[in-house]
């Protein structure tokens, strides 16, 4: 299948002074949202003219456990749609492109009414939210949950779950974006990790904590405001062995377990759910002229909360 590439976020591919391409080209550019402009011969669940998404991955080996039972993110010959390698032995260079093709199983069909720019950052932000509240058994009303660090991820946790009926406390290692966590995300509590006296207070009280932290930190702080059976789902890559004291565990049998991205039967349900929700992600749309000022802003952390690439709009073939 072949789509145009109408959007893309989060990844740069940037050429410096002497045209070589930089380090940041094979960063990300994942994302892809656009419309679909050829199907092959054996292609069902699409047609020219849909709006349509490609996430992280492009292929799999359809034939392990986890592809047979569709989980096909933990296949261990997963393919990236960014610097891996496709079946045919050419590399995968993501949506930083005119047009792009896809096999259909790695495809997904934009809700009508969803706007691209929108819908583009939900393929990986919002599913990583979404996938493992919903496997864990974590969707009911009335849970208590708490999202560790607010960025592309976690400002999606936020909405994700409030828009299922539960209770959100964001914390933080600082006081900069508790405004921007209760008044523009909704969330009903914030606390600031460092603050010794406010973390014992919430001491017991969460039934999961979504942690998005990509940098080495302490678990011991964040496994006591666990309840009992409580779970902290660490999603941030982080290349530092992590630490924790095996009696905070033990003693409130808490789990400390992790989440990669979502199925493709996830990632459906997922965009349905932020259609019927309303919920969107804070972005910010940019042509391709202004990538090197976006990867300057990036390194200051100076974006709420992603970065979107009009490809289409960029007139790139001019």
């Amino acid at each position: 299948m072949a789509l145009e590439t109408e959007r893309t976020t989060t990844g740069w591919a940037a050429r410096d002074a002497s045209g070589i391409l930089s380090p940041y080209t094979y960063s990300l550019r994942h994302e892809v949202v656009g419309e679909v402009v050829e199907v092959g011969s054996t292609v069902t669940k699409f047609k020219v003219g849909d709006t349509v998404g490609v996430g992280v991955l492009v292929g799999c080996c359809r034939n392990c456990r986890p592809c047979k039972a569709d989980i096909e993110q933990y296949c261990n010959k997963k393919i990236w749609s960014y610097n891996d390698v496709y079946t045919d032995g050419k590399p995968t260079q993501g949506g930083f492109a005119g047009a792009m093709v896809v096999d259909q199983k790695f495809v997904v069909k934009i809700p009508e009414g969803m706007a691209p720019e929108q819908a583009a950052p939900l393929l990986c932000a919002g599913l990583t939210v979404y996938s493992p509240l919903s496997h864990f058994g974590l969707t009911q009303r009335g849970l208590r949950g708490g999202i560790l660090g607010i960025g592309g991820v976690g400002h999606m946790g936020v909405k994700i779950a409030k828009a299922m009926g539960h209770h959100v406390t964001v914390i933080s290692s600082s006081e900069k974006k508790r405004e921007e966590a209760m008044e523009h995300l909704g969330a009903d509590e914030y606390v600031v990790s460092s603050d010794s006296s406010r973390m014992q207070e919430a001491a017991d009280s969460l039934d999961y904590i979504i942690d998005t932290v990509p940098v080495f930190h302490p678990l011991e702080p964040y496994l006591s405001l666990l309840k009992l059976d409580g779970k902290l789902i660490l999603m941030g890559v982080i290349n530092t062995p992590l630490q924790f004291l095996t009696p905070v565990v033990m003693l409130g049998r808490k789990s400390i377990t992790g989440s990669f991205i979502g199925s493709m039967k996830e990632t459906e349900e997922m965009l349905e759910f932020c259609k019927e929700k309303g919920l969107s992600s804070m972005i910010e749309v940019v042509k391709m002229d202004y990538v090197n000022k976006a990867l300057e802003r990036l390194e200051k952390n100076d974006v709420r909360y992603r970065f979107v690439v009009d490809v289409a709009g960029s007139k790139l073939d001019q």
